[in-house]
């Protein structure tokens, strides 16, 4: 490369916030990305090395793989910019970063676009010979000008970019910074002589825009970044600085170019804040604008979406007292000029001094134009554009308005839609999730959703964690094929039914098989996997349970990790009469349980060994002090998704109350209640909670002998002590729950059985258990009793 286009090429990575610049593609016959061309100098460490592994780590590799930039602010900010075209992958652009607070949006914009320019010069085929000069071309390509100018002398060295964007052919160069400036426009001479003014208080970066007529007479808008060295002296020994085209054209600019922009813009513009950022961008300031809003109208009311400036002591007073959400809202009635103007449907351009009602009063009084957006033969909303100094509406800046509003209105509607249905699959995914997880006494639960990046943000994940009992709890993770609305309808479907069976009292192989053959019988072409765990919080058993789903993870106390080996069956929803064995695992306090589906760790460019390898490092350096910030680690960074995923942690704790329990199978003789009260009574005194043991005995008498006059079949009596608290459960084999009477009168010969044990009782309700069902009553201890 020529010494010049290399002069230019640093300078201008310079005003780009970057040191260093690198060009990696792929090496034939390897998996390695070698470096083809490089630009600038690392301050401190190492230079960028040779060759990088594909499979690696580094920034260059993952942006490769991903073919997603990525942008890192550490000690050395970075920036890795994939290069490719059409879809195909043919490198790497590594860019260093000179500010410690890492490249601003202006820059990451510039470097992305000297990124296409780089992989346009890179050959769609073989690897390029080493080495091959690409970034200085590149930068050619983007019309990118640089020059160094000396104050004291009047000289400066240009570029024949620079040049060339001014209107000055080489060899009509005198190197004279005079020349130069005789083709800048009379009214922006002032900016142009502050660079070349520059004292000892301005030494920063300074950027600043300015118009030339070319040689045909043509008016481009420019835009300078420069900064100046320090001299000997008070003023600057030089000023360096880089010229580029405007992108967005100013106040009497061309309009075509305005308009090709403006329309670029707007169809990257996916929401409806992106197509706010975009008409204030486009209006406020080339307009020389005071005031910029862009609102819909819903139910005769005018909402807000974009405002600039965003205070609101800049708006009328009837804006500010119906600010009620982020932006705020007004009534039309209020603001009889914006009804007039969505009415008629055109726009309406008011003077300086125009009589406006309060509801305007304000945003223009040197003019205001208030522009209909249509779209489709409707009015999507209204744009308002306001000055506080008198503003004369040329006949080109109203044709340019006009153009506009049209192209603002076709965007704000397609954004509405877009919001709309985000915000449909956000509620949806939402309304089929756990809002919240319950509290557990030997453990704690947390869990994390995240939507894919592509299509609709819904997809067939999901996690639940349902309480069996006090001491007993149900943990499932599971992923429903494919993204899409019918994904999640059957995720919601599984996730009910799996938690109605749990609840029943199923074993967790039985729970797994219920829902194969329910997925089977719906006749969907859709499979899931899961992955069911049934955790005993007293004693630290595990029961597994694995549907053609990932292995569970093990975090262990000592830090170490491991995959548990769990027996699997088939994935859910192929085969009605498959098995699915369990697996026994006990846990000790302190174990971390993991469940994540494949979005995690498996990807196009992330195998699936090597993913769950990283969780598992991943999982090793979490402290399990923090379950939530333990979960957030895992995910890693928020980056580039082919999948949703869902992770579900779980650390056991162990319970810290272990309780003591007793049981009676109660046989159907005639003294059975008798022999029910004697073995609690007995129970009581070697528990030593004798003072609860009225309450108790009335409670057991009354449950048992409605197990046994009102159902078949055996019947059985556990009952718990766990701290002050004793419960008694009654277990039979009828699924009706008791049912309280309405009205109890004296010619009543039952009923007031239930009513007696809900008195006595601090708490009491019945589950449904497998076969059965179960009720129970929970009785204080009395203070004072051990």
């Amino acid at each position: 490369m020529g010494g010049t286009l290399r002069t230019c090429l640093d300078r201008a990575l310079t005003f780009a916030g970057a040191t260093l610049a690198a060009v990696y593609a792929p090496e034939v016959g390897t998996r390695e990305l070698q470096l083809v061309d490089t630009s600038g100098s690392v301050p401190s460490g190492p230079a960028p090395p040779e060759r990088l592994p594909l499979s690696g780590d580094s920034p260059a590799a993952r942006a490769f793989r991903t073919d997603h930039p990525l942008w890192l602010t550490a000690e050395t900010p970075l920036g890795a910019l994939p290069l490719g075209i059409q879809g195909s992958r043919l490198g790497c652009l590594l860019v260093l970063g000179a500010s410690p607070d890492g490249f601003e949006v202006e820059q990451r914009r510039f470097l992305e676009r000297y990124a296409d320019a780089v992989a346009a010069l890179l050959p769609p085929g073989a690897a390029p010979p080493i080495p091959t000069p690409l970034l200085g071309p590149a930068l050619r390509s983007l019309r990118v000008g640089s020059f160094v100018l000396s104050p004291d002398t009047g000289l400066i060295e240009a570029d024949d970019t620079l040049l060339e964007l001014v209107g000055i052919t080489p060899d009509d160069f005198d190197g004279k910074v005079d020349t130069l400036l005789a083709h800048a426009l009379p009214e922006d001479m002032h900016a142009l002589m502050s660079v070349l003014e520059m004292t000892t208080d301005a030494f920063g970066r300074r950027d600043l825009e300015f118009r030339v007529r070319g040689p045909t007479g043509e008016m481009r808008w420019l835009s300078l970044s420069c900064r100046a060295e320090p001299g000997a002296g008070d003023g600057p020994q030089q000023v360096l600085g880089v010229v580029t085209a405007t992108p967005v054209l100013r106040r009497g600019g061309d309009d075509v170019s305005r308009i090709q922009w403006l329309t670029a813009a707007l169809d990257d513009a996916a929401t409806v804040r992106d197509v706010g950022r975009v008409v204030v961008a486009a209006l406020r300031e080339p307009l020389a604008a005071d005031h910029v809003a862009l609102a819909a109208v819903q139910d005769d009311r005018v909402m807000v979406t974009a405002l600039d400036p965003p205070q609101p002591g800049a708006w009328p007073d009837v804006w500010r007292t119906e600010w009620r959400t982020e932006w705020p809202d007004a009534p039309l009635r209020a603001l009889p000029t914006l009804q007039a103007a969505l009415r008629d449907g055109r726009m309406d351009l008011w003077p300086a001094g125009t009589a406006l009602e309060a509801g305007l009063a304000g945003i223009g009084a040197g003019g205001l134009a208030v522009l209909p957006l249509p779209a489709k033969g409707q009015v999507a909303g209204v744009c308002m554009v306001g000055w506080d100094r008198p503003h004369e509406f040329a006949p080109e800046e109203r044709s340019l308005l006009t153009a506009t509003a049209a192209l603002v209105g076709q965007a704000l509607k397609r954004a509405h839609a877009h919001d709309a249905e985000q915000e449909l699959a956000t509620m949806l995914q939402r309304s089929l999730l756990p809002r919240r997880l319950p509290e557990l006494p030997g453990g704690t639960a947390v869990a994390r959703y995240l939507p894919a990046r592509r299509g609709l943000q819904v997809g067939g994940d999901w996690y639940d964690v349902i309480a069996l009992s006090e001491d007993r709890v149900a943990l499932v993770i599971g992923d429903v094929q494919g993204h899409s609305a019918g994904a999640a309808t059957i995720m919601g479907q599984m996730r009910t039914a799996v938690r109605a069976y749990a609840i029943e009292g199923h074993p967790p192989d039985v729970v797994v098989s219920h829902a194969n053959r329910l997925l089977v019988g719906m006749e969907t072409d859709l499979f899931a996997t899961c992955c069911y765990a049934e955790l005993d919080l007293e004693e630290g058993n595990v029961l597994f349970v694995r549907a053609g789903h990932l292995a569970p993870m093990l975090r262990l106390p000592d830090g170490s990790t491991e995959e548990v080996e769990v027996a699997g069956g088939p994935p859910l929803g192929i085969l009605a009469e498959a098995d699915f064995p369990m697996t026994a695992v006990e846990l000790a306090p302190g174990t971390v349980l993991a469940l994540v589906t494949d979005g995690l760790v498996e990807a196009a460019d992330l195998p699936l060994d090597e993913g769950m390898r990283r969780t598992r490092r991943a999982l090793a350096a979490a402290d399990p002090a923090d379950p939530g910030k333990m979960a957030d680690e895992l995910l890693g960074d928020d980056g580039r998704r082919e999948d949703d995923v869902a992770l579900l942690l779980l650390r056991y704790d162990g319970m810290k109350t272990r309780p003591i329990r007793a049981g009676w199978m109660v046989w159907r003789l005639p003294d059975a209640v008798m022999h029910a009260r004697r073995f609690t009574a007995r129970t009581l005194r070697r528990w030593k909670v004798q003072e609860a043991a009225d309450a108790v005995l009335l409670v057991v008498s009354e449950l048992v002998t409605n197990a046994l006059v009102h159902t078949q079949g055996p019947v059985r009596l556990d009952l718990v002590l766990r701290g002050d608290r004793v419960r008694v459960s009654v277990s039979d084999s009828s699924p009706r729950a008791p049912a309280k009477p309405v009205i109890v009168d004296w010619e009543a010969t039952g009923g007031r059985g239930l009513l007696l044990v809900e008195a006595m009782s601090d708490a009491f309700g019945s589950v449904p258990v497998a076969g059965g069902k179960q009720v129970w009553s929970e009785i204080a201890v009395p203070e004072g009793v051990p």
